[in-house]
């Protein structure tokens, strides 16, 4: 009787120890998925998808976008206390 209380009580130590170990496999896993998905962004490492639908549309400024960079080119010379004459 006792060699099978013994035997049941080494069975089970067992069976809790690879349930234990188990847990913190998967603990571990789970602490290395978090931390690769919560890094911080490198400039540069991620792939941005897709392209303008016509690039070519870039190469020549309208006259829209050159009164726009004028308003900026003046606005920024103010703020520095430099004058701008267009």
């Amino acid at each position: 009787m006792v060699d099978s209380v013994n035997a049941a009580y080494v069975v089970l130590l067992m069976a809790a120890g690879a349930l234990l170990y188990l847990v913190w496999k998967m603990v571990k896993r789970n602490q290395q998925t978090f931390i690769e998905d919560n890094a911080p962004a490198v400039a540069g490492a991620d792939d941005l998808g897709g392209q303008a639908k016509d690039p070519s549309q870039f190469d020549e400024p309208d006259e829209d976008a050159l009164e726009e960079m004028a308003d900026v080119l003046s606005a920024a010379a103010e703020a520095q206390g430099i004058d701008y004459e267009e």
